[in-house]
């Protein structure tokens, strides 16, 4: 493996996210914070305790996980597309650095930015509502599987997109609404059976389920099962990658 490509590549992407502090990092930050202020402060002190833990504290990992899925798509997205808008792209594809190596520069960049938001998230939760995480080890592994997973998504969308408006098709359309169907401000076991049911095809459900069971042992889905389906989502995720540079989709033409 050429480690020095893709350390020059990844210190590059990062570089770029210092310089861009106030979006990349403080933006997301002060949003989440506002969540917390409204939901777990205000509406949350009129709301009972869910399954023991103050409303407060159980979305913490809701908000937490609608963070991490923006940022590892928008950070993914717009570190492959300013390349291909650039037309710097050439220049990186004729450089002795394989399409593995690319991806993990990218990625491992993208999923690095998303995860120090999460944590600076998760350490600002604390100064509103009281946080104890029962499993660390099992939550430190679902923060890095899901962004690793949807920093995929966001180089895939970064690829696809041929504006820089479709760079937020995904997050704003989809992704977001997903997460807040998806158990993000409460559990699908306070929904009529019909929408339990439906909610079970939501992706975000599962990897929601499994971070918040980290942090409070409570979970809408076994363990076993949002590990499995956040694997098989960046598995899935990996070979739409593996499609586009052998077919080179929007990479050579």
């Amino acid at each position: 493996m050429n480690s020095h490509a893709v350390s020059a590549i990844y210190r590059f992407e990062m570089a770029r996210a210092w310089r861009t502090v106030s979006q990349t990092i403080i933006s997301p930050v002060i949003s989440t914070s506002l969540y917390f202020i409204v939901f777990g402060a205000a509406i949350g002190s009129r709301i009972p305790e869910v399954a023991g833990v103050s409303y407060g504290a159980f979305i913490v990992p809701g908000l937490i996980m609608l963070s991490l899925l923006t940022q590892s798509i928008s950070n993914a997205s717009f570190g492959i597309y300013f390349p291909r808008f650039a037309g710097t792209i050439y220049e990186l594809l004729s450089a002795p650095i394989s399409y593995l190596e690319i991806v993990i520069a990218y990625v491992g960049a993208a999923a690095t930015k998303s995860i120090i938001v999460g944590l600076i998230i998760l350490a600002t939760a604390g100064l509103f509502v009281p946080l104890h995480i029962e499993h660390p080890l099992w939550m430190l592994l679902f923060l890095v599987l899901t962004s690793i997973t949807f920093s995929l998504v966001g180089f895939i969308l970064g690829i696809w997109a041929d504006g820089f408006e479709k760079l937020q098709v995904v997050p704003l359309l989809v992704v977001t609404p997903l997460t807040f169907l998806g158990g993000a401000f409460y559990s699908i076991d306070m929904l009529p059976p019909f929408w339990q049911t439906l909610a079970l095809f939501n992706p975000v459900v599962y990897l929601i389920s499994g971070f918040r069971w980290s942090f409070y042992g409570m979970a809408d889905v076994g363990l076993g099962v949002s590990l499995g389906m956040t694997l098989a989502f960046m598995a899935a995720s990996l070979a739409i990658v593996a499609w586009i540079f052998k077919t080179g989709y929007r990479i050579k033409a």
